[in-house]
């Protein structure tokens, strides 16, 4: 059964409340945890106190996982989408007690105050891995959404009380972080449609639009690669530009027939796109192509460095130094 289903009427579902031990002349919460019915929803946030609860519920989707720009994300609070709402209860409130379809007969409501209008301040900030691993990619672990109710009337037993402003506080949403790796650092190049990729089953990092002066069949002198920058400019054109990208299902095993085509086929669907954040010459987004020889077979080593990749607002760096692969050429 679809938990807290009926908190979506919930206050249409009281009998009224009971005389109990907990007078209420303030809401305080301040040192709260908050957490929710269904991580997966997050609609449903709540905080609770031995015999008080503070909740709040919003429609799905409008808790973002991307930190916000310039604190702009505001809600109206209507009472119908957006709702305030306390509780004081005659005994010990639980999870079950906010979530549960059918709420336990015991504690009982005693009061109840619930907001009749303001507006919602939402601040997301992105929580990294702490600390960071050595090789200086950083990982995205969650995000943190500040919360804060603007001008906020609560409609009690006795007065309205309308607020300034009211901290509800953090609540913090998890996320599988994002490590690129690859099983093998052998890599692919498609000298038609100028791309350089390296693959799993399900996800790829892809330099598309490269510069075809960073494939050469010509040696490297040691320690002097060939450089090019993430989304430089070109005769009015960008190239070099970079994708990690995560499907819905798995890539053919023959990767080629995928990415060395005019038009990208449409399966497997593309689940998330994250783009490399065009660089800055010789200091971040650097690619490099290191290239060796024997008889006619010409090996490029492919590394990219100080590497940035961006969905949305959201950042997360790659490797410092990042073997993309090594891709193979042969000379006529």
């Amino acid at each position: 059964m679809k938990k807290f289903a009926s908190l979506l009427l919930f206050a249409l579902l009281l009998n009224g409340c009971d005389d109990g031990d907990l007078t209420v002349d303030t809401i305080d919460f301040t040192n709260v945890t908050a957490t929710s019915c269904d991580p997966v929803t997050n609609t449903l946030i709540y905080k609770l106190k031995p015999q008080e609860a503070l909740l709040f519920q919003l429609p799905v989707d409008k808790l973002v996982n991307d930190p916000t720009v310039n604190d702009t994300l505001f809600y109206n609070i209507d009472n119908v989408s957006y709702r305030v709402f306390y509780r004081a209860y005659d005994g010990t409130v639980t999870k079950s007690t906010i979530c549960d379809a059918i709420p336990p007969a015991s504690p009982k409501v005693t009061e109840e105050w619930f907001a009749t209008g303001g507006k919602i301040q939402i601040v997301t900030k992105t929580v990294y891995k702490d600390p960071a691993p050595d090789d200086g990619h950083t990982e995205i672990v969650g995000y943190n959404h500040n919360i804060i109710f603007k001008g906020i009337t609560f409609s009690t037993p006795g007065p309205e009380q309308t607020q300034d402003e009211y901290v509800f506080g953090d609540y913090q949403t998890p996320v599988t972080s994002i490590i690129i790796a690859f099983t093998d650092q052998i890599a692919k190049y498609c000298d038609v449609q100028h791309k350089v990729y390296n693959s799993n089953q399900a996800n790829s990092l892809v330099i598309e639009n490269l510069n075809p002066d960073l494939i050469k069949n010509e040696d490297t002198a040691p320690g002097a690669p060939r450089t090019g920058t993430i989304g430089q400019t070109s005769n009015s054109t960008t190239i070099n530009n970079l994708f990690y990208r995560i499907y819905n299902g798995n890539l053919p095993t023959e990767t080629k027939e995928y990415y060395c085509v005019d038009n990208t086929p449409t399966n497997p669907t593309i689940k998330e796109t994250w783009t490399g954040v065009p660089g800055v010459a010789n200091v971040s987004g650097i690619i490099e192509v290191s290239t060796s020889h024997v008889n006619k077979v010409y090996k490029h080593k492919v590394v990219l460095r100080n590497v940035t990749m961006k969905k949305l607002n959201s950042t997360f760096k790659i490797a410092t130094e990042f073997v993309l692969g090594e891709v193979t050429t042969i000379a006529p």
